[in-house]
C-alpha cells in the first residue's frame, strides 16, 4: 500500500513538472514571437545595392520598435517592403524626408536647393536619375513619404525608379550586423549634411 502511494506521488510530481515545463516553454515562445514580430527581426542582405557598406549575404537585426516612437531620419539605413511586391523586402538609405524638394542634377542630390553631402558614399560616386525622377527634374515629397536610395547608386533599384515610399512600408531601422563575424557591429547612422549652393542650381 505504501509503495502504491509512493508510486502515485512520484507520477504526480512528474506530471506536475511536465506541465510546468510546457507552461515555461509556451511563455518563452510567446516572448520570442513578440520580439520577432514587434521588436526585432533578422534579415539577410540580398544583392549589391548597398555596397560597399553592406555586402550580399550580410545578416542584420532590424529594430522594428523604433518605428512606434519616431520617424526615419536622413542617413538611416532602413528595411522596407518593396512597393511593387510587398512579399519582398529591400535595404536602403533614407535620403529625403516628407515635405522636402528632391532634385538630381550633374550627379548630385539636391534637397530644397542645397547639395546633399553624403559621407557614406565612396569618393566620385554620382547619383543619376531613373524612370521616376530623371536628371534635372524636381519633386516634392508628400506627407509621410520618404525618398530612399541604395549606396551603390549605379546598381540600385530605389526611389529614383519606383518613387517615394510610404512610411507604412518601412519595417524598421537596420540595427546590428551579426554576420559575417568579422563585420559584427552596431550599425551607425552617418548623418549627411546640406551644403549651400549658388542660386543657379
Amino acid at each position: 500500500m505504501d509503495e502504491d502511494l509512493s508510486e502515485q506521488s512520484t507520477w504526480a510530481n512528474v506530471r506536475r513538472n511536465i506541465i510546468e515545463l510546457i507552461q515555461f516553454i509556451a511563455i518563452v515562445l510567446a516572448v520570442l514571437l513578440i520580439i520577432r514580430f514587434a521588436i526585432a527581426e533578422p534579415h539577410k542582405v540580398s544583392g549589391h545595392s548597398m555596397v560597399p557598406n553592406f555586402q550580399d549575404g550580410d545578416y542584420i537585426i532590424t529594430n522594428k520598435a523604433v518605428m512606434y516612437f519616431s520617424s526615419p531620419q536622413r542617413g538611416e539605413v532602413v528595411i522596407l517592403q518593396n512597393p511593387r511586391n510587398r512579399d519582398q523586402v529591400f535595404i536602403k538609405r533614407v535620403i529625403g524626408l516628407p515635405g522636402e524638394r528632391i532634385k538630381l542634377q550633374d550627379g548630385k542630390v539636391y534637397i530644397n536647393g542645397r547639395i546633399l553631402s553624403e559621407p557614406y558614399l565612396p569618393a566620385g560616386v554620382e547619383t543619376n536619375g531613373e524612370a521616376y525622377l530623371a536628371d534635372g527634374e524636381q519633386i516634392t515629397l508628400p506627407a509621410e513619404f520618404y525618398f530612399v536610395m541604395g549606396d551603390n547608386r549605379p546598381d540600385s533599384s530605389d526611389s529614383r525608379d519606383w518613387g517615394p515610399v510610404d512610411k507604412s512600408l518601412i519595417v524598421g531601422q537596420a540595427w546590428i550586423r551579426y554576420w559575417p563575424p568579422n563585420a559584427m557591429s552596431v550599425i551607425q547612422v552617418d548623418t549627411p549634411s546640406l551644403e549651400t549652393v549658388n542660386q543657379s542650381n
